[in-house]
C-alpha cells in the first residue's frame, strides 16, 4: 500500500451538508474513501478527455427486435469494430425487447463512436456507455 497523506480543507457550511448526505446515501464508512473514490471518478474522466490511452467500456442498449433489420445492423456495426469488442451479453427483456451489454477496448474516441453508431439505429429505445480507466493508475 503507498503512503498515506493527511489533508485538511476548508468548504462552506451549505457544502458541507450537501457533502454529509452524500456519504449518508452512499453507505461509505467514512469519508476519506468517499473523497478518494471522488478524485479516482475524476481522474477516470479525465483519462477519456485524453485520446492516447487505452480505456475500457460497456455499452447497454435495449432495443426492439421486430424493428426490421435492427439486429443484423447492430451485429454489422460490432463486426466493424471487431478490434475493439471484448465481448457481448444478450437478453431477452420480453416479447419485443432486447438488451445487449458490449464490452469494449481501445481509445476513447474510437469506444464513443462504436457508442454513438449503435445509438443512432432506428429501434433502439436506450444506449448508454459507462467509461472506465483500465486501472493500473488509480490505486
Amino acid at each position: 500500500m503507498s503512503e498515506l497523506v493527511r489533508l485538511s480543507f476548508s468548504i462552506d457550511q451549505q457544502l458541507h451538508d450537501k457533502l454529509e448526505t452524500l456519504l449518508d446515501r452512499s453507505g461509505y464508512e467514512n469519508r476519506s474513501e468517499f473523497i478518494r473514490d471522488l478524485v479516482r471518478d475524476r481522474l477516470v474522466q479525465s483519462e477519456w478527455e485524453e485520446d492516447d490511452v487505452d480505456a475500457l467500456g460497456t455499452i447497454m442498449l435495449v432495443y426492439n427486435h421486430d424493428q426490421r433489420h435492427l439486429s443484423e445492423k447492430l451485429t454489422e456495426l460490432q463486426h466493424q469494430h471487431h478490434h475493439a469488442i471484448l465481448a457481448t451479453t444478450h437478453l431477452h427483456v420480453d416479447r419485443h425487447n432486447c438488451a445487449e451489454m458490449i464490452m469494449v477496448r481501445g481509445k476513447p474516441r474510437i469506444i464513443r463512436e462504436i457508442a454513438d453508431g449503435l445509438r443512432q439505429q432506428k429501434g433502439v429505445l436506450h444506449a448508454d456507455l459507462l467509461m472506465s480507466a483500465l486501472g493500473d493508475h488509480l490505486a
